[in-house]
């Protein structure tokens, strides 16, 4: 790992599928990043919390779609509305393969699209490919053809 993966010091994780929250928190475990983690079962939890956090420290959400109470999406547009997009990075994770979801993602303003991955190690590489990409476009649009992490 490189010093940029010091760069964001709370790493959220929004998902309501708990076997994908469990990998998820073993994967960024085994990076061994110095940030805090944060996990929520649905949008409305995340929302509640981003209110109550201070700003001034880079975090990373990791968004899921397709969610019970609130959609991603509509996690999305909210946080967009009100945050500055230097604020909070967000990171669409989902099973989702739709081109229409991925566009939607990127016009709305989330910094990647990451589709869930198969496999552990894949995993591991696509958290720290996230972080990589939102320190480095820290502040600024990603391009379209680096939005879809792979």
């Amino acid at each position: 790992m490189t010093k940029k993966s010091n760069l964001i010091s709370r790493i959220i994780l929004v998902d309501d599928d708990e076997d994908d929250r469990d990998l998820f928190a073993e994967a960024f475990q085994s990076l061994n990043l110095k940030s805090d983690f944060v996990q929520f079962k649905n949008g409305q939890e995340l929302l509640d919390y981003i209110k109550e956090i201070d700003h001034s420290i880079a975090t990373l959400v990791f968004l899921d779609l397709n969610m019970p109470i609130i959609s991603g999406m509509e996690v999305l547009k909210q946080l967009r509305k009100t945050l500055n997009i230097n604020d909070v990075f967000i990171t669409i994770y989902s099973t989702s393969s739709s081109q229409k979801d991925v566009e939607n993602a990127y016009n709305f303003g989330a910094n990647g699209y990451l589709r869930k991955p198969s496999n552990f190690q894949h995993l591991c590489k696509l958290i720290y490919k996230a972080i990589d990409t939102v320190t480095t476009n820290r502040g600024n649009e990603v391009a379209k053809e680096e939005f879809v992490l792979k």
